[in-house]
């Protein structure tokens, strides 16, 4: 089950801080630069797959609150209906 804390939270603002970061240093890339270019090419990519990995946790995340919903409805319209029908006295 996924932890809901703040450390999942922390983790994904340091990749995001971590693609302004890479974002900034292409920006200021000399374009001859080639070894720079490959080193931040790869740095993209390994952040990319990074987020990628985050997304397909907060989907799976997602996926299982859906189903725990759809479960807890379930009980309840089920234990609503097991109940007898309240009566009112005039």
């Amino acid at each position: 089950m996924a932890d809901f804390t703040s450390d999942g939270a922390v983790a994904v603002e340091q990749l995001l801080l971590r693609l302004r970061r890479l974002t900034i240093q292409a920006e200021a890339a000399d374009v001859n630069d080639r070894a720079m270019i490959v080193a931040l090419i790869d740095d993209v990519d390994t952040l990319r797959r990074r987020l990628l990995r985050e997304c397909a946790r907060l989907d799976e995340d997602l996926r299982r609150a859906t189903v725990r919903v759809t479960a807890i409805s379930a009980y309840a319209r089920g234990a609503q209906s097991a109940r007898p029908p309240l009566r009112r006295e005039h």
